[in-house]
């Protein structure tokens, strides 16, 4: 019989009343009496009762503690009409519970300020102390300060606490040898304390408890991702072994008879449920032999039944598509006899497009579940939610929260990410948010830090996420056309796309844009879907948003498994990518050489922005926009250039080639004429700048200029009306870039400068010391 020690903090007051809080869980595990013996005592036997509901959980993390007390000074301040008054420091002797634990990592609790901390250093516990105390008691009054002196008599004893490796009722506690290998068990403490609260679900939560106590009954909780699923999970699972159920009354004001029933199940055993939370692919990992898995699956349902447990799943059609080709013959067509016969329980999460796919795929399994909703929580919900989050992040850092930041977190998410459930992504956001507060030692977390992480996160510009600031068209029309050369109205339809977005008009169901660039090769539809990518996007830590596939790669009969990825394999590159960075521009090269297949499954994507394969799993392009290159109508002819004439014979090669289902989705062919000479100029002079701004000539600090001269020899040699600008991007770096790279990378020069002519039909580089006469662009 395994004795576990607790630290346990006893203190008494001036009125010789007694209180003590265990170390370990100094929120919860709390007593107050007239005797220290008492006091000790209830701790004793709270946490025998707790092991006597949980024998499973771990043995406590902290040992061999330590009570260390230090003065800490604080400054008392005093607010009046928005104006602060210090006022001189009082001294607090805070006490402070430290040790190691066994991974070597040192800890310390403050249990008057519930902060607890981990530290690496013994020899700074003083100053790690001296900045929580004063983080966590800034900007309180001295009324409020006295409330933290300390009290009469203050030690730290232990209570120790025998474990018995029986279970309830004198059972053995059953092996879970099985279950420890592919599952982790979430109705302990340690699972729990990693999980957030399922803050404003009440409701989801009581309904689900009613479910968790009545035998052979499973679940599968249906809500969009981010909706809180798994928390509700948790929260429910925590209070079924800690309370019996709340009941639901009739109209009559009556309690139901299976709610009654429900009671004495609890008491009978199904609150001592273990909650073990698992996923197909952990179940079938390492079985690489026919029969593995379902011998496998056969000892997690004996295990289970022998501590009336529930399997947690992360995701129900997982179940379903994985263990075997066809679904029938999968790891949930496996355990449905199970479930019917009540041997197994089952909570599992799914979406609604997994549980279609589900109930088409596998019947028998939905039939044998209740199905409980978990919605996205409406605005005012979520900000409560997010505010209390806020709240329990504050207790344990010292990072303040305004109360200005919850709402403009829903604000923008609501604004630019429409699509995503609320809570779950707010949640992680705000996480990260005290993270990065911490990293950087800020007080508290401000507005304009609300707005970088968010730019960090989207790649979206400030100047698009303040409503305040004013875009003017012609300004970001010559931004466009700054990069792209002689595609005036090209430019124009890029720009609009941005000031419907700016101006929140687009269609939040559908991608920000579906656009067909069609023209020749080498006039700038791929320059085009960069520079918006870049002017839309390009403002975050992942500066790449553009996901760009050649569809001739997609033009076999497997093409369209090939683009969303096989199943029980790694997704696709597209659907990868999105995941990933769901605010990106996606360039589909060439397609009018992608197979009908994938045609078949850019309908949903251009009418309703979302991917989604037969086993119902989703993928959003509701925050990118989706881009179209093709050459149709390209070789008809005369006449060149941006003519009416020109449009005509792109639209009317494109009408032609795809269903009218799929044109009518797009919302504008974009026609890209020939370049003409002048527009060649442009080119090679952007092109020149470039060149100038690389890397090898900028950290060496050599000045590369030009002559007119060049740019006319370039013209010429360069200028093809079939092909665009390509040639003379590839005259460039053939008669300048390689000259130039064979100098400097042999150690030819150690001039600072070097000026590029054309003399007599030849490309001359001159090197100096000073940048010559010439025309200069960077």
């Amino acid at each position: 019989m395994p004795a576990y020690r607790f630290p346990v903090l006893l203190w008494q007051d001036f009125g010789d009343q007694y209180g003590a809080c265990a170390i370990e869980d100094p929120s919860t595990a709390v007593a107050a009496g007239p005797t220290r013996s008492n006091v000790l005592d209830q701790l004793k036997d709270y946490y025998a009762w707790i092991y006597k509901q949980e024998p499973w959980l771990p043995p406590p993390e902290y040992a061999n503690a330590t009570l260390s007390r230090f003065k800490v000074q604080v400054r008392p301040e005093y607010v009046r009409e928005d104006r602060v008054y210090p006022s001189d420091p009082v001294a607090l002797v805070v006490a402070c519970v430290h040790g190691k634990l066994d991974g070597g990592l040192m800890y310390g609790v403050l249990p008057a300020l519930g902060i607890a901390f981990n530290h690496q250093a013994q020899d700074k516990l003083r100053d790690t102390v001296n900045y929580y105390v004063q983080q966590s008691l800034k900007g309180k009054t001295l009324a409020e300060l006295l409330r933290y002196m300390p009290p009469k008599h203050l030690e730290l004893c232990d209570v120790i606490v025998h474990v018995p490796h029986e279970g309830r009722e004198g059972l053995e506690l059953p092996e879970t040898e099985t279950l420890n290998a592919v599952a982790d068990p979430i109705s302990g403490r340690r699972y729990r304390s990693g999980v957030s609260r399922a803050w404003e679900r009440e409701a989801e939560v009581a309904r689900l408890r009613v479910l968790l106590a009545k035998e052979k009954t499973s679940a599968i909780l249906l809500g969009p991702p981010g909706a809180g699923k798994t928390t509700v999970l948790v929260e429910a699972a925590r209070r079924a072994q800690r309370s019996p159920p709340p009941r639901e009354t009739s109209n009559a004001g009556e309690t139901p008879k299976h709610d009654q029933e429900s009671d004495q199940e609890l008491e009978g055993g199904v609150g001592l449920a273990r909650f073990w939370l698992t996923s197909a692919a952990r179940i079938i990992a390492g079985m690489e032999y026919l029969g593995q898995w379902e011998e496998r699956c056969d000892a997690l349902v004996a295990e289970l039944a022998q501590l009336g447990g529930v399997l947690c799943v992360e995701r129900l059609i997982d179940l379903v598509s994985s263990g075997a080709a066809e679904p029938t013959a999968g790891v949930g067509a496996y355990l449905v006899p199970f479930l019917q016969r009540g041997e197994l329980r089952l909570i599992a999460e799914a979406t609604a497009e997994e549980l279609d796919a589900c109930r088409r795929l596998l019947p028998s399994l939905v039939d044998a579940c209740q199905i409980l909703t978990i919605p996205p929580l409406a605005r005012p919900q979520a900000i409560a939610a997010l505010e209390k989050v806020g709240k329990v992040h504050a207790q344990n850092v010292p990072v303040g929260l305004p109360p200005s930041v919850a709402p403009l977190i829903v604000r923008l998410f609501n604004r630019f990410m429409p699509y995503v459930a609320m809570p779950g992504p707010a949640v992680n956001f705000i996480a990260e948010l005290f993270e990065d507060a911490m990293r950087r030692k800020m007080p508290r977390i401000t507005d304009d830090e609300v707005f970088d992480a968010f730019i960090r996160k989207t790649g979206i510009p400030e100047w698009l996420l303040h409503d305040q600031i004013p875009l003017s068209r012609g300004n970001l029309l010559a931004d466009f056309q700054r990069h792209i050369i002689g595609q005036d109205a090209a430019c124009a339809v890029a720009a609009d796309v941005v000031l419907t977005f700016k101006a929140a008009l687009h269609d939040p169901n559908r991608p920000l844009a579906v656009l067909l660039f069609a023209g020749p090769t080498g006039v700038g539809k791929t320059e085009l879907a960069k520079t918006l990518a870049g002017i839309l996007f390009g403002h975050g830590a992942d500066a790449d948003r553009l996901v760009r596939l050649d569809m001739s790669e997609y033009s076999g009969p497997d093409a369209a498994t090939r683009l969303l990825g096989p199943p029980g394999a790694e997704p696709g590159a597209l659907i990868q990518r999105a995941r990933r960075q769901p605010f990106c521009v996606v360039l589909l090269d060439e397609i009018e050489k992608a197979s009908h297949e994938v045609f078949d499954l850019l309908l949903g994507l251009f009418d309703e922005g979302r991917l989604t394969d037969r086993f119902g799993r989703l993928t959003t392009f509701r925050s990118a926009i989706i881009i179209m290159t093709t050459n149709l109508g390209a070789s008809a002819g005369e006449p060149f250039g941006l003519s009416q004439a020109s449009g005509l014979a792109h639209e009317s090669e494109v009408r032609a080639f795809f269903r009218p289902e799929l044109f009518n989705r797009i919302d504008a062919v974009v026609t890209f004429g020939p370049l003409t000479a002048e527009s060649m100029r442009g080119v090679a002079e952007k092109e020149l700048r470039e060149l100038a701004a690389r890397e090898g000539l900028a950290q060496r600090g050599i000045a590369f200029t030009w002559t007119p001269a060049l740019l006319d020899h370039l013209i010429k040699i360069g200028f093809d009306k079939r092909y665009g600008a390509r040639p003379l991007q590839r005259a460039i770096e053939v008669s300048i870039t390689t000259p130039l790279a064979k100098t400097i990378a042999t150690g030819g020069t150690t001039k600072k400068s070097v000026v590029a002519d054309a003399k007599a039909g030849e490309i001359a580089l001159s090197w100096g010391n000073q940048a010559a006469g010439g025309e200069r662009r960077q």
